[in-house]
């Protein structure tokens, strides 16, 4: 099936590397012309190269989201960069980086920063790039959330409930945009084989002295999720759901979180 984005204009923020990365090649792939957000202006310009080298269209737009200037700036250059912007996936985001996963080790000024990162960021973006999808009669928004967002951990005061807010920012614009043509949804992704996942498992697996036997460790950390799905999740899961959610076959969709997690959330909504 084709998820027909030929002539749409995407901007997939984080995708320089790992989720984003993957999302961002895959509606190239299905016709869009796609903006590659990040920080680092070498690393979106490899994932754009990347694109650009299988004949569809990519630019770039660098700047740091959790500052409001920071965020006009990646907007404005998005938008500029192919007339607008018709698809917004807000995947950018993460924890602060004290690396403390404690309620109350971490300090609460350190929560803030957490917020800014996941749900100011997409606010920021949100305002600024709406207004155009209001004036074409058509958008779609997809705020990429986690499974943390209604999975609380003992360790996680700031990241999870930031995530939350994501998940209920969605619900809330939905019925904001009602009838504009627009629609906005989350996706929640569990455990998806990123790099940084790989890594945990490499230490998983030394620390169990298993060598690097990250499958080992794969096949046991399974086991503690509760998934129906004995499998790791894969950035291309995501990306096809994603894909899915912003094309024109989506648009009786509209305000859903789903859960993309192998069934390790088991719950009936």
């Amino acid at each position: 099936m084709s998820f027909d984005l030929t002539g749409k204009r995407a901007l997939v923020t984080g995708s320089s590397s790992g989720i984003g990365a993957g999302i961002a090649s895959l509606l190239a792939d299905e016709g869009a012309s796609v903006v590659v957000h990040g920080r680092n202006a070498d690393r979106a310009e490899s994932v754009a190269d990347r694109i650009r080298a299988r004949g569809a269209k990519a630019a770039t737009a660098i700047g740091d989201l959790a500052t409001e200037d920071g965020a006009a700036q990646v907007a404005e250059a998005a938008a500029n960069a192919f007339g607008g912007v018709d698809i917004l996936v807000n995947n950018a985001g993460g924890a602060s980086e004290t690396n403390v996963q404690s309620w109350f080790k971490l300090p609460v000024s350190e929560w803030g920063v957490t917020y800014q990162r996941n749900v100011m960021s997409a606010g920021y973006l949100i305002h600024a790039l709406v207004p155009g999808m209001k004036e074409n009669g058509w958008g779609r928004i997809v705020q990429i959330a986690s499974a943390a967002g209604i999975i609380p951990t003992s360790g996680q005061p700031d990241y999870g409930p930031s995530k939350a807010a994501m998940i209920n920012m969605s619900m809330g614009l939905s019925k904001a945009l009602a009838g504009t043509g627009i629609t906005v949804n989350t996706v929640m992704p569990g455990m998806i084989m990123t790099e940084g996942l790989k890594d945990f498992l490499r230490t998983f697996a030394e620390r169990r002295g298993w060598g690097d036997d990250i499958d080992k460790a794969a096949e046991y950390v399974l086991k503690g999720t509760g998934q129906t799905v004995h499998r790791i999740g894969q950035i291309s899961d995501v990306a096809y759901a994603v894909a899915f959610l912003v094309s024109p076959r989506a648009d009786f969709f509209n305000g859903i979180n789903l859960h993309l997690d192998g069934g390790a959330t088991q719950s009936i909504y």
